[in-house]
């Protein structure tokens, strides 16, 4: 698929490691502004609720096209942190595209975000009127370090 394309939330999910579509994904968003790891996200809207200035970073985020987050599923977030997740992507809903990268099924996101309602909520705003795209099961990284090996 082009990435380039995307323009309505998705989340593409796949195991550690996988595809070179995410490769891709990440790569042009990184380019266009819009990529974060989920833990980079969480840590700075942290920072910026103690400092002061989380509505001036909450607009800067509402910008962006397309937001990218990638590695969500791989660390618990922090409730305080996982709200304000909640709220950067209530703000996209229907307005701005977000794409999630993750290697877990949403049904063990309450790992990540250990309060069940709000994993309710998040999981639902994303999926509504959402992309879901699966990129494979075999590790990228693996199969080019094979390959480079033989």
């Amino acid at each position: 698929f082009d990435i380039s394309e995307l323009s309505e939330k998705s989340v593409p999910t796949q195991p550690d490691g996988v595809s070179p579509a995410h490769t891709d994904l990440v790569t042009y968003y990184r380019a266009h502004g819009g990529y974060q790891t989920a833990a980079a996200l969480v840590n700075e809207l942290m920072e910026a609720r103690d400092e002061r200035r989380l509505l001036r970073v909450q607009k800067q985020m509402a910008a962006v096209k397309l937001l990218i987050i990638d590695e969500l599923g791989y660390m618990e977030l922090d409730k305080r942190g996982a709200e304000l997740l909640f709220q950067v992507l209530t703000e996209r809903e229907e307005k701005a595209s977000v794409a999630i990268a993750t290697n877990q099924p949403f049904s063990e996101w309450t790992r990540t975000f250990t309060d069940p309602r709000l994993c309710a909520a998040i999981v639902d705003r994303l999926t509504f009127h959402g992309t879901i795209i699966e990129t494979g099961t075999d590790s990228y990284r693996l199969a080019h370090t094979r390959q480079s090996v033989n």
